[in-house]
């Protein structure tokens, strides 16, 4: 019997990853959600500037392929694109969403931000779940 992680289309996982990062170079653009983003944490332009950028731009991708690895096990081999797009908005909207929408209401943070991160979130699993669909 395999396990979960030898049935994982690896290649799937990458392009699943590297779509977080094509999704969030636009959706947090000054043209989109940028600027807003930006007002509602409270960075300035010096700030969003600072810092190490391998730092920031390697965990984020990590992070991603840890999202997308765990998301392709549950997900299980080649799913159904219906059931992997579901799958994915429902994880995006309820879980992460969700989950960032209890820590804001106790951080007392707007719901300006939990649109702008939570929508993010939400549609970064429905494409994960395209992408899990159309090459696993």
């Amino acid at each position: 019997m395999e396990d979960a992680a030898g049935t994982v289309n690896y290649i799937a996982i990458i392009a699943a990853a590297i779509s977080a990062f094509v999704l969030g170079g636009l959706w947090y653009a000054p043209f989109l959600f940028g600027k807003a983003w930006q007002t509602e944490v409270g960075l300035s332009d010096e700030q969003l500037k600072s810092g190490s950028l391998i730092k920031i731009f390697g965990g984020s991708f990590v992070l991603s392929l840890a999202g997308a690895f765990v998301f392709a096990m549950f997900l299980g081999p080649k799913p159904a694109l219906d059931f992997a797009l579901g799958a994915g908005f429902s994880a995006g909207l309820c879980w992460v969403a969700g989950s960032f929408g209890i820590n804001y209401l106790n951080e007392r943070k707007s719901l300006k931000l939990f649109f702008i991160n939570g929508g993010y979130h939400t549609l970064q699993y429905t494409i994960y779940g395209a992408i899990l669909s159309l090459l696993g």
